[in-house]
């Protein structure tokens, strides 16, 4: 058995590797595992130590960190290897999904001594490489104080949302306001090309005016420049908005600019933007062809 200071991290992806970088650099010793070999080998030469499977870590490590693409991944982990979780075990799972599912599985694993915290992270990997993120955690109160200083050198901000599920709740929140931010970026953009305007230089404008918003500092020459190299995938964000607008219809909720916002990301994912950075909904707008959306430059 590993020391009880290891920690566990299952997913070693964009936002996994940007965890491991943050808590190796604050000295914590790293069990990690991925199915991608990529992955892998980024996460050891971080310095991080690999696992045979996401079992070892789970059998390993008091405390385990899930940073897998939707709830069906983790609950797939879970159930795969669920004689390696045991009483007084912390899952801690950074994944964006369904509030309800998040509910269920901290319901279930309660039932065996262990405390699973759906804690959301509002940012991208770049800002959690940085520490720049806030963290919207739900569960046990006492799981929550737990891993609250660790959640810390993780972030500028730690916020305990309630109970199980409801940080994946304020995730939604923040991810419908957050996405419409880039989606009224790109056509305020796309009517300031319509007018013969200099785009730098209204971009100059926007984020100097009350319109300002930080998406502007982040995605606007990434939409000016058409480079649309990878932080945070837009295929993921339509995930999240297919989420939020499911979130609303259960809670009885008129979304129409969500609506309207998932039918421009859909447009974008079928012209081949999916696997790239979610400012490229700016390519709806200006009709970019999809093999030229990572390499034009200029509008």
């Amino acid at each position: 058995m590993s020391s009880p200071t290891t920690i566990g991290l299952i997913g070693l992806g964009l936002m996994g590797k940007a965890l491991a970088g943050r808590m190796l650099e604050a000295g914590h010793e790293l069990l990690g595992f991925d199915i991608t070999p990529r992955c892998r080998e980024e996460f050891a030469a971080l310095g991080g130590t690999l696992a045979a499977d996401a079992g070892a870590i789970l059998d390993t490590c008091d405390v385990v960190l899930m940073s897998l693409p939707t709830y069906d991944e983790v609950q797939a982990v879970l159930e795969t290897h669920a004689a390696d979780c045991r009483a007084g075990q912390l899952l801690v799972d950074t994944t964006t999904g369904a509030p309800e599912v998040a509910a269920k599985i901290a319901g279930r694993l309660a039932e065996r001594g262990v405390t699973y915290l759906d804690a959301t992270v509002s940012g991208s990997s770049a800002q959690l490489r940085a520490g720049e993120v806030l963290w919207m955690v739900g569960g046990d109160r006492a799981g929550f104080e737990r891993c609250a200083d660790l959640l810390r050198c993780l972030g500028r901000e730690v916020v305990h949302t309630g109970a199980a599920g409801s940080g994946a709740k304020m995730k939604l929140v923040t991810n419908l306001v957050l996405g419409l931010n880039r989606a009224a970026l790109a056509e305020g953009l796309a009517l300031a090309h319509g007018l013969q305007l200099d785009l730098r230089e209204a971009l100059s404008v926007l984020q100097a005016s009350a319109a300002y918003s930080k998406i502007m500092d982040s995605k606007g020459e990434k939409m000016i420049t058409g480079d649309f190299s990878p932080v945070a995938r837009l295929s993921q964000h339509l995930k999240d908005v297919r989420l939020i607008l499911a979130a609303g219809e259960e809670a009885k909720v008129s979304l129409p600019l969500s609506d309207a916002h998932v039918a421009l990301l859909e447009d974008a994912e079928t012209r081949g933007f999916g696997p790239l950075d979610n400012s490229a909904i700016a390519a709806v707008y200006f009709q970019r062809p999809p093999q030229q959306g990572a390499q034009q430059h200029g509008l």
